[in-house]
């Protein structure tokens, strides 16, 4: 008994070491970067105006020009690696980016896999649908179809506020969630209001704002470990808050960089 207890006991030490270890392995620092020379940031491309590809189908946006800011900052050059909503924290798990600014909203769960930054934006997540659909409230959305880009925030806002029964519709992201919604295939969607409002310009009144989800504070997320360069983005958020990043958020999103509500 003794020795299976002592055999449990070394494993698990073992275990903790390794686990110890690969952190202290991933865990660059501000050093290891300028090494390096570059900055490796991973970027959703779908989802503008945060993140896009311009008319040379390279990165743009927000967090492109917030990617692009950080790295002068640190006197390094950028590279932009396109992730999806899935994938975007295996990618930096795996040490394929350095980090992520790819409109990554900062929840207790993520806050388990990842080191989160000070927010450097936010967004509010609705419920958007067609003005036929008689939705008013979370209650109602039992009697319709109701899509959400798969694995995202609004996904587990949509999820956690629809009552039994809902039929919720999961796309691979926005943009077919959105293409979802305009078709026909379902009556609403949970989105943010950036996307809300591109689906107003395409299709006029013919959809609207059913209810507000929830607020949710974007962050740049960093392999667990890296204190110093987590102190190095956060320092960069405060020095450029009020302005280039003010400015960059007036660029992009047309109004001030806004104020962060405790969630």
């Amino acid at each position: 008994m003794k020795t299976s207890q002592t055999r449990r006991l070394l494993v698990s030490a073992l275990a903790a070491l390794s686990l110890g270890a690969a952190l202290s392995a991933n865990a660059q620092t501000v050093a290891d970067l300028k090494k390096k020379g570059e900055l490796t940031v991973g970027m959703l491309v779908d989802f503008p105006p945060y993140g896009t590809l311009n008319s040379a189908n390279q990165p743009d946006g927000y967090d492109a020009d917030v990617a692009k800011l950080l790295a002068k900052e640190l006197g390094l050059k950028v590279n932009i690696v396109p992730v999806t909503g899935p994938n975007r924290i295996p990618f930096l798990l795996t040490n394929k980016v350095d980090l992520l600014v790819a409109s990554l909203a900062v929840t207790p769960e993520r806050a388990k896999q990842v080191q989160f930054s000070k927010p450097y934006a936010a967004a509010t997540i609705v419920l958007y649908g067609s003005t036929k659909a008689a939705i008013k409230s979370a209650a109602d959305l039992k009697n319709f179809r109701v899509g959400v880009a798969r694995a995202s925030t609004q996904d587990i806002a949509l999820t956690a506020a629809a009552p039994a029964g809902t039929e919720i519709r999961r796309f691979d992201d926005d943009a077919s969630a959105m293409q979802a919604l305009m078709s026909g295939q379902v009556d609403a969607i949970g989105c943010s209001t950036t996307v809300a409002a591109q689906i107003a310009q395409r299709a006029g009144n013919a959809f609207e704002n059913k209810f507000v989800l929830r607020q949710q504070q974007m962050a740049v997320a960093m392999r667990p470990g890296q204190e110093e360069l987590l102190k190095t983005v956060d320092a960069f958020i405060e020095k450029h808050r009020a302005s280039e990043l003010n400015a960059l958020y007036k660029k992009w999103l047309g109004t001030e960089f806004p104020v962060m509500q405790s969630n």
